[in-house]
């Protein structure tokens, strides 16, 4: 960099950003620089003077906003300070920049990446001057913040946006890294705060969203209030209220009405709480449903609310076909039959709105305006002409409905809550247009059809028939109680023969029109009532399936994610919907899909009530919705409701509901999506998880319920695969398992790293469907780091009890003092009074030197170029039980799985072993070791055949060796596999000790096919293998008798691992035995799929770990696979109830 460190003045600072301030400083590029300048203008200071350029700094629009802070800078030094400095994600364009600011203006400095104005604080700034100070070290632009050059930021609301935001541009605030480094570290990394990703479908929309040019958005009245109103009026208001009157009666019209209005008005709520607990992107139910309760739950009703409302224009259309065609047969001017004239009817109207609709949301809010005059018109209409009474019928008998059954046809009139929430993408403020018009659209279409069921009661009889002859006579006067008498008709006649009268509430579905003022009013009203709703459903339907294929829940439905259009209009949405509405049309009898559709309806509904219950249950920090008017426990009871009038409706259609829904999740949750939308369902996953974690701790251990809890030594989770697969084999569903990592060798650890590290590690863990957790750890030697996991690693009864490590099998080729730490983590473990297993193949435990891809990384971090890199973590096999000690920070990022991603053909990744090549991947020849290393990896993968699992119980550890193989062999893969139970014995009591220990196994109840008692096991081992023993141990002895005491102290104190003579001696006997037991496993247990056997104990100082480690050794060799189990000595099995 030419530029100072430093400027000297704040005058040279400023000129050194100036356009024509000489040499300019070199800034960093495009790529290196993320940083954006926010002026935030201070009163005190301000000069009046206003240079051009200073001018141009206060009116450029956003988009011009690169050149702003350079012009901005030119004027005189010393007014105004700045406030905070700020990172974006995306760079002002240099061509534009250019040309906003003055001429004299280089546009190389823009491209280089200079401070940048965003566009809040071209609102904010008054165009003074600023102080610019740049800093070398680090490429950063310092703004003066409270006085003082920082780069630590004051709160802004873009700090908080999601990329690409709609409502304006994102910025990063400085990273922990950039404030804590120091300087000589590269602390600027990109990335996101926790949960603040977004996925590629979330990514485009919200870029979509940002590009607001031209959109049309609406406002509460015409986006949501005119829509819903329109749609829940719908065509019932004047076809069907009239006949449920005549049915109910007023009084329980009134009360079918108001049951329908509180659950209507309770879901309002709902939706609203919804609404207004944070930004609302395009899908209505489906989006607010899926945010909250994830995309299980979201994704199931997303696809059937769309489908619904695309059935519903079908509906809709078929309402006002049949109107056309009676209207048509009341002048005789059929076109063909009856059926087919409501089939061509409903075919071009359907085609003439789809025209509407695909003309753009303007033109379709412009129609539903029109529509939404006619209807006024119509109802003001209709009650003008009911002013005079001529009659009452009050609470009438329900003939020949039920009271449900009535309820049933009215409760859809009802379903039209979530017209304008369905556009949420195309409303302006959606937080207050949802609430303010949903629940306006409630209240005043509640009191509407109050106001016609009073009032159709009042004015119209139940039955009549049309006759003015039939008048009343005298006799029959003292005996009539009905209205219709009172008016002087005589319609008694309607009692006997029903089809002589073909008037009145129950008989006539159009009488409303002979009570308004205008008859042909009210046909319009119809007619309106039908297009209206039919044009809702039309739009809302695209919009929610479009925002579904957006999320990409359901593969295969992207096609219909694409949007047209400054509005982004779906239009090949629109055109699935016409298909489907005109197939459904030509069906023309919607007798039997209509009942189901309301339950689609009820349905999302209800998921809507229970997503605000269980948001509050989960008591999640980030539920705070703006709007207060609702509570958890009506919104249950709402969504109970919705559940039980969906079964009183149409008990089979609820049925049908409930299976396809079902059917759904279920099928949404085996494909497992992966987003993340932060949902209720994880708040109170972690809710219950934090509750039960809490009174666990206060419940005593019970022998009954013991269960392994293992930290298992694995290091990278896939270094080890054999070590993971059988741990995970008798733990998964049962115990806790812990993938303990412990890091050494690092001169500066680097703790970002390994948090970046255990998020990467515990994906790769949850993918390959193994139930543990990764824990790593930053120590100076292997000891320190197994003794800060063997302490904290855990939570409350959630703590591991055993440990597991992998047999050290280069444990003679490397430095003794490996060997030093490996036993001292054994001694560590029973001084924790953990249990301690060691399993040892005879081809090793360690894959991570076999390059392989990694399939650990994400998509993101794939596409920063990382993927190609192979990076052998570990040369060496099996060494220490840790973990790999990476040398360099790619190393420590990269490693080398013994696995790779293939494809199915649904395209859902799945995890093989290296064994299969990708072809595209460059194939690595394997030598005859690594490939035996590789199969042997994978062994405890498949299912065992027929085999034993031989347990050589020899010392009584409180049966954790007992334990171990019983829960193996209840496992599907080792089923077939029996249990064989080797004991030491005397050779005149073999008898005793086999009946003694089936009737222990018979206590606790666990089956076995064998008990093999050795009577031999004091035998002397063969001399060939005692003198194996001797040459194999020969290296590490001490001599202490060919050497001066003293030297022989310095050296056993500089190299504790060393045998001595009298400890050789000493525990000679142990020794034979170790080599006796490897003869006896040989010739008993050569062929067993799995040999678990009493660990033998070290006395810890008397024993050095070069014997033990011998010992371990001579034992175990040239064997199946083998555990070495000891228990901490503490019963872990019981007879006892």
């Amino acid at each position: 960099m030419s530029a100072p460190t430093s400027a000297p003045s704040a005058a040279a600072g400023c000129d050194s950003l100036a356009p024509d301030a000489g040499p300019k400083p070199l800034g960093p590029t495009p790529s290196q620089s993320r940083f954006q300048v926010d002026i935030v203008a201070e009163a005190a200071g301000a000069t009046g003077d206003k240079s051009p350029s200073s001018d141009a700094s206060t009116t450029a629009p956003s988009s011009d906003a690169a050149a702003a802070a350079p012009a901005g800078g030119s004027g005189a030094c010393g007014g105004e300070e700045a406030k905070g400095r700020f990172r974006v994600v995306n760079f002002a364009d240099p061509s534009e920049a250019g040309s906003a600011a003055s001429p004299e203006a280089p546009g190389d400095g823009l491209q280089n990446g200079d401070t940048v104005m965003s566009e809040t604080s071209l609102h904010s700034s008054t165009g003074g001057p600023h102080h610019y100070h740049y800093d070398t070290h680090t490429h950063t632009y310092y703004m003066r913040t409270f006085g003082h050059n920082t780069i630590d930021a004051v709160p802004n609301i873009d700090f908080y946006r999601q990329t690409a935001a709609p409502l304006g541009e994102k910025l990063i605030r400085p990273t922990l890294s950039e404030l804590h480094d120091e300087l000589d570290k590269e602390p600027f990394e990109d990335g996101f705060a926790n949960g603040d990703e977004l996925t590629p479908p979330e990514e485009a929309a919200a870029k979509e969203a940002a590009d607001n040019k031209g959109v049309v958005k609406f406002g509460w009245v015409k986006g949501v209030l005119v829509r819903c109103m329109l749609n829940i009026w719908g065509v019932m208001l004047f076809i069907r209220m009239s006949w449920i009157v005549g049915q109910a009666g007023i009084a329980l019209a009134c009360l079918i009405v108001a049951m329908a209005t509180v659950v209507t008005t309770i879901t309002g709520l709902s939706t609203s709480a919804i609404a207004t607990n944070g930004f609302v992107r395009g899908g209505g139910a489906y989006y607010l449903i899926s945010r909250s309760l994830g995309p299980e739950f979201g994704g199931s009703i997303g696809l059937i609310f769309a489908f619904a409302n695309a059935v519903a224009v079908a509906m809709y259309v078929v309402g006002f076909a049949e109107t056309v065609a009676e209207l048509l047969a009341g002048v005789d001017a059929n076109m063909t039959d009856e059926l087919n004239d409501i089939r061509i009817i409903g075919t071009i109207t359907v085609i003439l709105l789809l025209g509407i609709s695909l003309a753009g949301m303007e033109w379709e809010a412009k129609a539903q305006i029109f529509l939404l005059i006619v209807l006024i018109t119509a109802i003001i209409n209709y009650f003008i002409g009911s002013f005079i009474p001529s009659g009452f019928s009050f609470n009438a008998p329900l003939t020949p409905e039920t009271f449900f059954s009535v309820f049933a046809i009215f409760f859809p009139a009802a379903t039209g809550i979530l017209a304008g929430a369905n556009i949420s993408g195309d409303l302006s403020d959606p937080q207050l247009a949802i609430p303010r018009g949903t629940m306006l659209a409630i209240l005043i279409t509640g009191i509407v059809y109050l106001g016609v069921a009073v009032s159709t009661g009042s004015c119209i009889v139940r039955d009549a028939t049309g006759n003015l002859n039939d008048t009343v006579s005298s006799q029959f006067m003292m005996n009539c109680t009905d209205a219709a008498c009172k008016l002087g008709y005589d319609f008694s006649s309607c009692k006997s023969d029903k089809t002589a009268c073909r008037y009145g509430l129950q008989n006539d579905f159009q009488v409303m029109s002979m009570v308004s003022g205008f008859g042909p009013v009210i046909t319009a009203g119809i007619f309106s009532a039908t297009l209206s709703s039919a044009l809702a459903s039309l739009v809302s339907a695209p919009k929610v399936f479009q925002a579904l294929c957006k999320d990409n829940i359901y593969p295969g439905l992207g096609i219909f994610a694409k949007g047209y259009g400054k509005n982004n209009e779906p239009l090949r949405g629109y055109i699935l919907t016409f298909v489907i509405a005109l197939a459904f049309i030509l069906i023309a009898e919607l007798n039997i899909i209509a009942p189901i559709i309301s339950n689609f309806f009820l349905a999302s509904y209800a998921l809507i009530n229970f997503s605000v219950f269980h948001a509050s249950l989960a008591n999640s920090p980030g539920w705070r919705p703006s709007f207060k008017y609702y509570n958890m426990w009506v919104s249950l009871v709402g969504a109970i409701l919705c559940c039980v009038v969906m079964f009183v409706i149409n008990w089979w259609a609820a049925l049908m509901t409930n299976v396809i829904v079902l059917g759904l999740f279920i099928y949404v949750s085996y494909k497992k999506p992966d987003v993340n939308w932060g949902s209720s369902t994880q708040a109170l996953t972690y809710h219950q998880a934090l509750t039960h974690t809490l009174h666990l701790s206060g419940v005593e251990d019970h022998i009954k319920n013991f269960r392994p809890q293992c930290l298992v030594m694995t290091g990278y989770p896939n270094s080890r695969p054999a070590l993971l697969d059988l741990v995970h084999s008798f733990t998964k569903n049962v115990g806790l398992m812990m993938c303990g990592h412990i890091r050494t060798g690092y001169r500066r650890p680097n703790f970002k790293e390994l948090a970046t590290d255990q998020a990467r590690y515990q994906r790769w863990l949850l993918k390959n469907e193994t139930k543990a957790f990764y824990t790593p750890v930053f120590a100076e030697d292997m000891r320190q780091g197994a003794q800060y996991l063997l302490q904290a690693a855990g939570l409350g009864r959630l703590k591991p009890n055993t440990l597991v490590l992998g047999f050290k099998n280069d444990w003679r080729d490397g430095d003794m003092m490996n060997v030093e730490t490996y036993i001292s983590m054994i001694h560590d473990s029973f001084d924790f009074q953990f249990g301690a297993v060691i399993l040892r193949l005879k081809e090793g435990l360690d894959v991570s030197h076999i390059q392989g891809p990694d399939d650990l990384l994400s998509s993101q971090e794939k596409s920063s170029g990382m993927k190609d890199v192979i990076v052998s973590i570990d040369t060496s096999k099996d060494s220490d039980a840790d973990s790999s000690k990476p040398s360099s920070k790619a190393t420590s990022i990269q490693n080398s799985p013994a696995m790779q991603k293939d494809e199915d053909e649904d395209g859902k990744a799945t995890t093989q072993p290296l064994l299969k090549k990708d072809k595209k991947s460059p194939s690595v020849p394997l030598n005859v070791s690594d490939q035996r290393l590789l199969e042997a990896s994978q062994q405890f993968l498949k299912k065992q055949g027929k085999g034993t699992v031989d347990v050589w119980w020899l010392f009584d550890d409180g049966g954790l060796t007992l334990l171990i193989p019983y829960l193996l062999t209840n496992k599907k893969r080792w089923k077939d596999c029996k249990i064989r139970v080797f004991i030491g014995g005397k050779i005149n009591r073999i008898d005793h000790d086999r009946r003694a220990m089936a009737t222990l196994l018979s206590k606790f109840r666990i089956d076995f096919s064998d008990i093999n008692v050795l009577g031999d096991i004091n035998t002397k081992p063969k001399k060939e293998h005692v003198s194996a023993f001797e040459e194999m141990i020969e290296p590490y002895r001490l001599k202490e008798d060919d050497m001066e005491q003293e030297a022989a102290e310095r050296l056993k104190d500089s190299e504790p691992w060393r045998i001595t003579d009298n400890e050789l001696e000493l525990y000679r006997a142990k020794t034979n035995r170790q080599i006796r037991l490897n003869e006896l496993l040989k010739e008993h247990s050569s062929t067993a799929n799995l040999i678990v056997m009493s660990l033998p104990l070290a006395r810890k100082g008397a024993v050095s770990s070069a014997l033990y480690m011998a010992w371990l050794e001579v034992l175990s060799k040239e064997l199946p696979p083998i555990l070495l189990v000891r228990g901490n000595h503490q019963s872990v099995l019981t007879f006892y109830s």
